[in-house]
């Protein structure tokens, strides 16, 4: 004899999961993810609570377009792209290559109504 199945079924189907993983590895978050799959944020965390390999894949896909950036912006060097090699090393050699100049030491504020 087989047991009725009681309440409501799961909104996380297979095909529903794979929408998901889409979206987070889009960069989604969780909120934005849950508004176009048309579920609730609490169907999203109930699941992953019940299968933390999925919660774990979730923060590991929402890294997708970074790890893309990264890659373009290698590619781009690799290609010799000048402008493309200072942005980054302004960016990660700053040091060195920073067209910014920091002022350092100490340095005192007065207002301006104390020098009149």
């Amino acid at each position: 004899m087989e047991k009725n199945k009681v309440g409501r079924p799961s909104v996380m189907t297979e095909a529903m999961i794979s929408k998901l993983e889409l979206l987070f590895s889009q960069g989604l978050s969780d909120r934005e993810a849950c508004l176009i799959a048309d579920i609730s944020t609490t169907a999203l965390y109930d699941y992953c609570t019940a299968n933390p390999d999925f919660a774990e894949r979730k923060e590991l896909l929402k890294d997708n377009p970074k790890i893309k950036a990264k890659l373009n912006i290698a590619e781009a060097i690799e290609a010799k792209d000048v402008d493309m090699s200072k942005w980054y090393l302004e960016r990660k050699a700053k040091d060195e290559f920073s067209t910014k100049q920091e002022i350092s030491g100490d340095i005192t504020v007065k207002k301006l109504e104390d020098l009149l």
